[in-house]
């Protein structure tokens, strides 16, 4: 039986595994041509809504009050809408493994945050678990250049790094100004509601090209690929997050982050794509001797 805190481990694992996928399979989506940003955004929180409202069937109904609508309102802003369509649209202007980059800045800008809101101090014990996480996340990437060297300008635009490092930014701030607040409800409770209002924001801004998409000549695998970024990097991810969020502090939780470019390269490396050599195990090694230095930290404890 898992404790609290492995519970919380293995949440953060899995979602940030679903989410290491999602970069490389949006862009792939999104290059196809006939879905855009837009639309792909429109896919991810409509499909995610559903699956949570026809969850929320199968579990014991929760009452929300108005108050606590309101914050889950607020809440889907920074979690999901800003996060989401912020990403999403950098990563159609960059390339996955540049988004990826800037994904390792998670960890560090929780930990400046959660430093002034939950006053939990950075002690050099969690600083070090950062860099040496961040320098696993850096160096796996590096290791990976070679797939990024033929990208267009418009791939490395500036903007689309901005736009990513913001949505982190974004997400750092709904994971620690909401910590104590998702321990009210179920994860199920909790996201059919975000997903809900972060539909009703969203979805005006996509529904025009929405519906401009010819669905009939959109292949299979396509469909596959959205199948996959919405009920694996979108709804299982979310569904996993608060687990994270409950057990873990803010800064251990998000050091998981760096689980996402290591994903997309061993991905890259089954598809043929990038070969598996000695470098990317030490990356991977490095970003799991972070992640517990971090987590023996003694600010760190729940």
């Amino acid at each position: 039986m898992l404790s609290k805190k492995g519970k919380g481990h293995l949440a953060m694992l899995v979602a940030n595994i679903a989410w290491g996928l999602m970069a490389p399979l949006s862009k792939s989506i999104m290059m196809f041509g006939a879905i855009g940003y837009l639309s792909l955004v429109s896919f991810r929180l409509a499909g995610a809504a559903i699956a949570f409202w026809v969850a929320s069937f199968f579990i014991k109904r929760e009452k929300v009050p108005p108050r606590d609508l309101f914050l889950l309102f607020v809440a889907s802003l920074f979690a999901i809408v800003f996060n989401q369509a912020i990403f999403i649209k950098g990563v159609s202007m960059t390339s996955p493994i540049n988004a990826s980059i800037v994904t390792t800045f998670l960890p560090i800008i929780t930990m400046i945050i959660s430093a002034f809101y939950l006053k939990e101090p950075i002690t050099f014990k969690k600083l070090l678990g950062v860099i040496v996480g961040g320098a696993g996340a850096v160096l796996i990437i590096v290791s990976s250049t070679q797939l990024d060297a033929g990208s267009s300008a418009s791939n490395r635009n500036l903007m689309g790094i901005l736009l990513v490092f913001l949505a982190q930014l974004s997400y750092a701030t709904y994971f620690v100004f909401f910590k104590n607040f998702v321990e009210k409800y179920s994860p199920i409770t909790l996201m059919k509601w975000m997903f809900l209002f972060a539909s009703i924001v969203y979805l005006p801004f996509g529904q025009s090209e929405f519906m401009r998409i010819d669905y009939s000549t959109i292949p299979f695998s396509v469909y596959k690929d959205i199948a996959f970024v919405v009920l694996a990097s979108t709804f299982l991810t979310y569904l996993m997050v608060p687990i994270g969020q409950k057990n873990l502090r803010p800064t251990v939780a998000s050091m998981y982050n760096n689980v996402q470019p290591i994903v997309a390269t061993i991905a890259a490396s089954i598809m043929g794509v990038d070969a598996f050599g000695p470098l990317k195990g030490i990356a991977i090694a490095l970003v799991f001797i972070g992640v517990y230095i971090v987590n023996r930290s003694k600010a760190a404890s729940v």
